[in-house]
């Protein structure tokens, strides 16, 4: 199954480049909700504080993201939702298809001034030295390890001395896995094999038995889950896991440096319209439709109510989740043995919301 790439890249071409005061204008009265929305607050999330609209005109402002990613549903639902425009930002999106070298370059160089991602695709990338710095946490959950539900799989300890299957042989599932066999004491490299296939394969791969299981990220896990009968027998939502976000929102540097105003105001929207959705999953799902043309609201809903969408963080947590994300890498190899976890989460990430 898949997200007919083209045609949802020339809607989102045609739909975001629509954005700004015409696309919420003829959404009535969401600005206001979206004020009203801040200002209840919740306990589950971080006290973001009291952001003031920026002054003269709407500040513009480029993010890049990728629109198959149901874990960056905050983004366009900040846009219909009107929390973007309630702090004077008129934002337009990059359908971004490229590597995350790619896309940590373009903020760097300024051609995009955000985005997000998974944590797992940033960290060893941002290594290098791009100027982003990494301001959020949006949610935990997204990764799932699927298996055939008529197999004699059913949990991790099953797979030593069987083979895996992922999309990407240096990616998120193959390394998040990795750090979750480490903990059960099986070595990823030496008592388990990985192989490569194209991610919408995969389930013909497990029907085949060229491979025991397979690692995938929403919103394809749960679709090829429910398409081909296959169960979940580990994820990004076990034990302590359920508390560390797994995508990420970056900014450039030089935006942060230069207008840390306008940086705090975009995060603190971005951040507002997860809270949103949330609460409001359904309505999420509907607004993130047109982008899975071939997901059901139904489908998206359920995705969203299996991730942790109120797992937030910034400041001294989002350090805090960087560290123990680098300290697991260094476990499996991502990160080098040598590496100062701690003075690796200071220089990747910003405390935005106390500049």
């Amino acid at each position: 199954m898949d997200f007919d790439r083209i045609s949802r890249r020339k809607f989102t071409r045609s739909f975001l480049m629509a954005s700004g005061a015409t696309f919420i204008a003829g959404r009535c009265g969401n600005q206001a909700f979206a004020e009203e929305q801040s200002q209840t607050g919740d306990s589950h999330f971080p006290n973001l504080g009291t952001m003031q609209k920026l002054q003269g005109a709407a500040r513009k402002i480029t993010l890049a993201w990728s629109a198959d990613s149901i874990c960056t549903v905050a983004f366009p639902v900040a846009q219909a939702k009107g929390f973007f425009s309630k702090y004077n930002l008129d934002v337009n999106f990059i359908d971004f298809a490229g590597s995350v070298d790619q896309m940590l370059e373009t903020m760097s160089t300024g051609k995009a001034d955000g985005a997000s991602g998974m944590a797992l695709r940033w960290l060893k990338p941002l290594q290098q030295g791009f100027d982003v710095k990494l301001v959020a946490g949006l949610h935990s959950g997204c990764l799932h390890l699927l298996a055939s539900g008529t197999s004699s799989i059913k949990n991790l300890a099953d797979l030593k001395g069987k083979t895996i299957g992922v999309g990407d042989i240096g990616g998120p599932a193959k390394n998040f896995f990795s750090m979750r066999f480490r903990e059960i004491g099986i070595d990823p490299e030496k008592d388990v094999n990985w192989r490569q296939f194209p991610s919408d394969i995969l389930p013909l791969a497990i029907k085949r038995q060229a491979v025991q299981a397979a690692g995938l990220d929403d919103p394809l896990a749960y679709l090829l889950k429910q398409e081909h009968h296959l169960v979940t027998i580990d994820s990004n939502m076990s034990g302590e896991w359920a508390k560390i976000a797994c995508c990420v929102v970056g900014l450039r540097g030089s935006l942060i440096r230069k207008d840390p105003l306008v940086g705090k105001a975009l995060t603190q929207a971005i951040l507002e319209a997860g809270q949103w959705v949330h609460h409001n999953k359904e309505e999420a799902a509907e607004i993130f439709k047109p982008y899975a043309p071939k997901a059901t609201v139904g489908q998206l809903t359920e995705i969203l109510e299996s991730e942790g969408t109120h797992q937030q963080v910034i400041g001294s947590n989002l350090r805090q989740n960087v560290s123990f994300y680098a300290q697991q890498l260094k476990q499996i190899g991502v990160f080098p043995l040598s590496l100062d976890i701690n003075a690796y989460a200071d220089k990747v990430t910003e405390d935005i919301f106390a500049l």
